[in-house]
């Protein structure tokens, strides 16, 4: 997976407005099913008896057992926590920065609250799964409080497991389809008689109800495919993999959302599908231009391997496809047909086989997401630091500053002619932006957020010497997208820290360490009105 950044906020972005049509959804109906005069009145769960608080909790996690010292009856206090419930996550919609870890334990110890009093009307699996999902969304989302601050993540490994739970959702929900042993699932024509049986028919259920036999069980025989082939594409290697199973999956919930009234269950399951994307492809839907970087020979010719896997994946599966469904093109009645050509036997030997393959997919991929976490949390702790006018990143442009003269940027070409030993005043450089002096730091970048480290200074620093030369245009006579090109040479300086006996020493050796510092006091003479200053003197 690339970056996951615009990803993880559309997840989180749009699990707020789930959480918001379930909490609105409950709460109106509060009273007519958990009400005193309800159907089911939701204090028969809570009966009063000589337990603590801690007790009670314990039996039941809910906070409903505050609600009498409140001064609130069950019916009105499950109105309250609905009612906070709804308000917090449209306020979480609406505000970025609301899209807190811990406003999303909030959300879920609401709704966890309400589930537990819930009986019947509330046990229905998009309540346990917007539960799992919800509890995923606090190790996902990011800690924005306090306001302003934002602790980033530079893994994905949170993100996987939604990824995860969205395999173990749509793979058991095709798998028992088929061990349920229902003879519309095994005949394929279950779909036939779905339209019309199902809880809550939508208009265009009734159209679709019209359709054609054989399409009808051909729909089936693709929801098959979707749901039990599709999911380990989730895990695949190749992004086009990824993005393709996305596409397949919203396809069959948007499908399902036209069809039937099942509440937020499709649109949660779509949310879940945000896991499979990156930053490269959400950019593509707002339109931003990814710039993308040259590739080398060998990057090419892996491209290219990469395709020919990606579609020997998508041949295999439509060889599948045509050999146990039996798919049949009838060209003079304009028709599919297909049945099921594998036994029960069969299937459940199926399942044996992929069952511990499956887990070792998915041991894999979160290893790899470790492996890749622990990098970029190296990688995140190395930035290059880039100044501003000497070169620096080989795709900026070369600046025009004339007459302003950035003096640093000059020495620092004076300084790579030869040996650090010649250039005194770097060991100052590398003491100061450890300190994380302003003053100095301003001298490479005056736009604090181009700094990497403007939040905290760098616990090393080190400096390495490359060697640049202007890129050549490209045989087709276009521009290259990097101005530069570079090579490293040798390191510089080695990697130090405040402290550091090297560094010390250097700074020593040329009179720019201070090792301490007398302080005189000069109180406010009473006859000017000079105050009160401090002087330093060396000691």
């Amino acid at each position: 997976m690339g970056e996951t950044r615009l990803a993880r906020h559309m997840f989180l972005w749009c699990l707020s407005a789930v959480y918001m049509f379930a909490f609105a959804s409950v709460y109106v109906q509060i009273p007519g099913l958990y009400g005193n005069e309800g159907l089911l009145p939701a204090r028969w769960m809570l009966r009063v008896s000589g337990k603590s608080v801690w007790e009670q909790l314990t039996d039941s996690p809910t906070l409903l057992w505050f609600g009498p010292r409140l001064g609130l009856d069950t019916q009105q206090c499950m109105e309250l926590l609905s009612l906070s419930g709804a308000l917090l996550s449209l306020a979480a919609t609406a505000i970025p920065t609301l899209r807190d870890c811990r406003v999303y334990l909030v959300l879920w110890m609401l709704y966890l609250s309400l589930y537990q009093v819930g009986q019947v009307f509330l046990y229905f699996q998009w309540d346990n799964l917007l539960l799992e999902v919800g509890f995923l969304a606090i190790l996902v989302a990011p800690m924005n409080m306090p306001w302003g601050w934002r602790l980033h993540a530079h893994d994905n490994m949170t993100f996987w497991l939604v990824r995860w739970l969205l395999f173990r959702l749509m793979f058991a929900s095709g798998v028992v389809k088929l061990t349920s042993r229902c003879p519309t699932w095994w005949g394929l024509t279950a779909v036939t008689y779905h339209y019309e049986t199902q809880c809550i028919p939508t208009p265009l259920a009734w159209f679709a109800h019209q359709l054609p036999v054989w399409f009808q069980k051909l729909s089936v025989v693709g929801t098959y495919v979707i749901e039990i082939g599709g999911p380990f594409l989730f895990f695949s290697p190749i992004r086009r993999h990824r993005l393709t199973a996305f596409y397949m999956q919203v396809l069959l919930q948007v499908l399902i959302i036209l069809s039937g009234n099942y509440n937020f269950f499709n649109l949660l399951t779509i949310v879940l599908c945000f896991s499979l994307l990156d930053d490269e492809h959400v950019n593509f839907w707002l339109c931003r231009r990814t710039p993308r970087e040259e590739r080398t020979s060998l990057q090419t010719l892996l491209s290219r391997f990469c395709l020919l896997v990606e579609l020997a994946v998508y041949a295999l599966l439509a060889y599948w496809t045509f050999l146990y469904f039996d798919l049949k093109v009838d060209w003079d009645k304009k028709s599919v047909s297909s049945k099921t050509a594998f036994t029960h036997f069969e299937f459940n030997r199926f399942l044996k086989l992929v069952t511990v393959p499956s887990i070792w997919i998915g041991v894999l991929s979160l290893t790899w997401e470790i492996v890749t976490a622990k990098f970029k949390c190296v990688a995140s702790h190395a930035l290059e630091i880039e100044f501003m006018y000497k070169p620096g990143n080989v795709s900026r442009a070369p600046p025009v500053v004339t007459p302003h003269q950035p003096r640093l940027d000059w020495q620092m070409w004076f300084a790579a002619l030869g040996p650090q030993t010649q250039s005194p005043w770097f060991s100052s450089l590398v003491h100061r932006l450890l300190q994380g002096k302003r003053d100095v730091i301003k001298l490479i970048q005056t736009d604090e957020s181009q700094y990497p480290f403007s939040q905290q200074p760098p616990v090393y620093v080190r400096a390495h010497r490359y060697k640049y030369w202007f890129t050549a245009p490209k045989e087709d006579g276009s521009f290259p997208q990097r101005w530069w090109r570079r090579v490293y040479v040798e390191e510089f300086y080695p990697a130090v820290h405040l402290g550091n006996a090297f560094l010390e020493h250097m700074l020593a050796q040329h009179g720019l360490k201070v090792s301490s510092l007398n302080c005189r006091k000069i109180e406010k003479c009473p006859f000017c009105s000079l105050g009160t200053k401090t002087l330093l003197f060396p000691k």
